[in-house]
């Protein structure tokens, strides 16, 4: 929800152990999702309003003069299977069809779909590398290039990127595990009557569906209201130095590698006060997202733990902020 508010973040990575619904979560996040507006008929769902991210086929429209219509339509999580081609990811370019006739002509793919969107990558930790690379390369750039035999295409590809991984089927190239603005770890429910509660919704919602999903939807509405809001709370949220402060000395204490760690606590922190109704971030909302933010940023030494003790993180913050 936190990127959903504020995409700039950086997406989140799942961790957790087989079974305790992280797919579930990702995909769930489809129906409160607000929705888009964007150029009618562009194939890349350009964003209406956003003149500086937009295909060529709709820059070259404003130039000739033409007006771009628009159209609303429902944000989306794209998933991308383990088993995707470059090809796939990326899209095509016909290079027969550009030599014959001087024109491209490009078949979009997944980073296409993906552009306003969620794209969500179930087990991202078993991707092939130069699939990664792909994604690394377009979220970095909010672009994706494709060139084929000396011709080239290019369209936006702004997505938040949502993974999922079991830490037992091994862990990620540190290069995209620091893409990810935040990291969440799940544990399976201990406590025996929130338990028995998971067991009975889901044997619930086998049994009667339609009636299962009837009894949420007030709770999906108010939690999609809450969005929207939050979201134009964010546009009007200024950054100011008691958060900028508080990120800064939290990195520089923990030691952790380069600046992306003090820019997504900044941006997670506003986005977490503008999703609880506040017009301004505190240095209690940079407390609040820190366990999210840093655990996969820590500087490490070889063959050493790669998790952050979330105890001594929460103690050390607790102990300095509590004034």
């Amino acid at each position: 929800m936190l990127n959903v508010v504020n995409p700039s973040i950086g997406g989140v990575l799942i961790r957790g152990e087989k079974g305790t619904a992280k797919s579930t979560a990702v995909r769930a996040l489809a129906e409160l999702l607000p929705a888009r507006e964007v150029v009618k008929g562009c194939p890349f769902h350009c964003s209406w309003n956003d003149n500086d991210r937009l295909c060529s086929s709709c820059q070259d429209a404003l130039a000739e003069g033409r007006v771009l219509d628009r159209e609303t339509i429902p944000m989306r999580v794209v998933e991308l299977p383990l088993c995707a081609t470059e090809d796939r990811v990326a899209g095509t370019l016909d290079i027969s069809h550009a030599i014959s006739t001087g024109t491209k002509k490009f078949e979009p793919g997944i980073l296409a779909e993906a552009n306003g969107n969620i794209l969500y990558v179930d087990e991202v930790n078993l991707l092939d590398d130069h699939i990664v690379d792909l994604l690394l390369d377009a979220a970095a750039m909010g672009m994706n290039f494709v060139e084929r035999e000396g011709v080239s295409f290019s369209h936006p590809a702004n997505f938040i990127l949502i993974g999922t991984m079991n830490p037992e089927e091994g862990d990620l190239r540190p290069q995209l595990l620091d893409r990810f603005g935040l990291v969440v770890d799940v544990h399976g429910e201990r406590d025996p009557v929130n338990r028995v509660d998971v067991v009975k919704r889901r044997i619930d919602f086998e049994s009667r569906p339609d009636d299962f999903l009837k009894a949420y939807d007030d709770t999906q509405n108010e939690f999609r209201t809450t969005l929207v809001e939050a979201r134009d709370r964010m546009r009007r949220a200024e950054v100011n130095s008691d958060i900028l402060e508080a990120a800064v000395e939290i990195s520089l204490h923990l030691g952790v590698d380069g600046h992306r760690a003090d820019l997504t606590l900044v941006k997670a922190a506003m986005a977490w006060a503008a999703l609880n109704g506040k017009e301004k971030a505190g240095t209690e909302d940079v407390l609040k997202v820190a366990r999210m933010a840093l655990p996969h940023r820590m500087r490490r030494q070889p063959f050493e733990e790669s998790k952050l003790d979330i105890r001594e993180l929460d103690q050390w913050l607790q102990e300095r902020f509590s004034s």
